[in-house]
């Protein structure tokens, strides 16, 4: 005979007067586990007196717990969330990391209100057993669907860092960075970026040690060890990836070097046959990004001048020698060499930084001809430069607020930057010897606060007010700036506001341990 609403009430009655003698009702608790098998209001009846009375009854606790599970599994979305909301009133004990297991599975729910329900109650766990709820969380990570997997992991990317101190202790921090390793044996592009941001959120690695491991598991995931196939879409793609996840970590005191000898070695040698991920995506320009943000943390390196002559070689290839000249000192009729200033701030930003580790490269590691050719090519493109900032600062003069705002604007703003920081960099290079000393912001990097201050003078400084050119140093004696560059526009990218890219979709290919495709899993229901 099914359970009638009248039957759980009254045995609910018999189990609430029951007080101390609870025990010696065992019948009237399993009347009410039948209830999850009447109508819809039985079950919402029986996913509240369930949880109530699950403490008095350890014999009856694995049906307890199933009973309320086909609950969670009911047709009806309102019992759903009702015996959901429950669920955290059974993990109590040994039964923290089933329910934890249990509610990670449910997140894979489509309707927004349970899955609402299901984090609110994951959280509530968690303030009773962090640690337990961690396991369950993890197993499913490890073994369950993928859907689950992937909602599991968004879940630890969001939450964790949402939680207090009294609940992400040490010890569990120490458990969540042991576990996440484990994970990251065997993910997908986006599986990493999250769980990066997961460990490099934990308060117990916020030391050069903590970062140096986190610079580690990066240094393993990009597969460093071996040589980079340009062709392949995946390979970059995981180095990018790889890359962008390690450059918050680096400092003066955790190094960037594995990485800067890497792309030294591997990829600025391929960097013309580099195969973007993403068809819009200008590979060679956010690979140079990559190269300049990294250099200034890198640290002693075992191969500097071999990896220095790379790097010189690569910024020749976009160093232009001037056009030749016919007789009446006009330039010839060939077309002018395009200057790619946004490649060259690279390029030089990061031969100044790794030259300053050997600052007689130039003199002594350059034969004289090379160097020769060098100086030439840096004065014309210096020159043209000149004539490029002296448009940029006309086309920007007297602009401020709104109008610098525009689209066309904010490209000529840091077009500007470029072309400033180039003009510095070269300025360096023309002393004898070679000076490596000034400093200066990557045009796509925020300005720092001592550096914002300077910006002050802009007038002067970079919109060029007139008295800007009295101590302008310029490598050659001035001459008709129309023979020498008439720059045309679009000689920068117009993508160089900021560096955007992230991963998009993941790692297309199976690539064994690590990045690629996970083993396909069998699954049922794994309660």
């Amino acid at each position: 005979m099914a359970v009638t609403i009248e039957d759980l009430y009254r045995n609910y009655g018999v189990l609430a007067d029951a007080k101390d003698n609870l025990s010696q009702h065992k019948d009237a608790y399993q009347v009410i586990l039948a209830g999850v098998k009447g109508g819809p209001k039985e079950k919402r009846l029986a996913a509240q007196f369930i949880p109530k009375f699950f403490n008095s009854f350890p014999e009856l606790a694995d049906a307890a717990i199933n009973a309320q599970l086909d609950l969670c599994e009911d047709e009806d979305v309102s019992i759903r969330r009702q015996a959901i909301k429950e669920l955290p009133r059974f993990a109590t004990g040994e039964n923290i990391f089933r329910v934890a297991d249990i509610l990670t599975q449910l997140l894979q729910t489509d309707d927004t209100a349970e899955f609402n329900q299901v984090n609110v109650a994951l959280i509530s766990i968690f303030k009773m057993d962090a640690k337990g709820t961690l396991g369950g969380l993890f197993s499913q990570i490890l073994q369950g669907e993928d859907i689950v997997r992937e909602r599991a992991i968004k879940f630890l990317s969001t939450k964790l860092k949402t939680l207090p101190d009294d609940i992400m202790t040490k010890e569990v921090e120490e458990y969540v960075f042991a576990e996440t390793k484990k994970v990251l044996e065997d993910v997908t592009g986006e599986e990493f970026v999250l769980l990066m941001r997961v460990a490099s959120g934990l308060r117990v690695l916020q030391t050069v040690n903590g970062r140096q491991q986190l610079v580690e598991l990066v240094v393993e995931q990009a597969d460093l060890d071996q040589a980079l196939n340009p062709a392949d879409p995946d390979a970059v793609d995981r180095l990018l990836q790889c890359t962008r996840q390690a450059l918050p970590l680096f400092s003066k005191n955790v190094h960037s070097t594995r990485f800067v000898t890497y792309f030294c070695e591997h990829v600025l040698p391929n960097l013309s046959t580099l195969t973007s991920p993403v068809a819009e995506l200008d590979i060679q320009l956010e690979v140079l990004k990559l190269m300049a943000e990294m250099s200034p943390y890198c640290g002693d390196m075992e191969k500097l001048e071999a990896n220095l002559t790379i790097l010189f070689t690569k910024l020749l290839e976009y160093m232009p020698l001037p056009p030749e000249e016919v007789e009446n000192g006009e330039n010839s009729a060939s077309e002018e060499p395009k200057l790619q200033f946004s490649y060259v701030e690279c390029l030089l930003f990061s031969f100044h930084q790794l030259g300053k580790k050997l600052p007689d490269f130039l003199l002594d590691k350059v034969d004289g001809e090379r160097l020769k050719d060098f100086k030439i090519r840096l004065q014309y493109f210096a020159r043209g430069l000149q004539v490029y900032i002296r448009q940029l600062r006309v086309a920007l003069q007297g602009k401020t607020g709104d109008a610098l705002k525009t689209e066309e604007n904010k490209i000529k703003v840091v077009a500007l930057k470029i072309t400033n920081n180039i003009n510095i960099l070269i300025k360096d290079l023309f002393h004898n010897p070679p000076s490596f000393k000034s400093t200066v912001t990557l045009s796509w990097k925020p300005v720092q606060k001592t550096e914002a201050v300077a910006a002050k003078r802009l007038s002067s400084e970079e919109m060029g007010s007139g008295a800007a050119t009295k101590k302008q140093i310029t490598p050659l004696p001035r001459r008709d700036a129309r023979q020498i560059y008439n720059p045309p526009s679009g000689k920068y990218s117009s993508s160089i506001g900021n560096f955007n890219y992230e991963q998009r979709g993941g790692f297309r290919g199976g690539r064994g341990r690590g990045f690629g495709a996970r083993g396909n899993r069998s699954r049922g229901r794994i309660y």
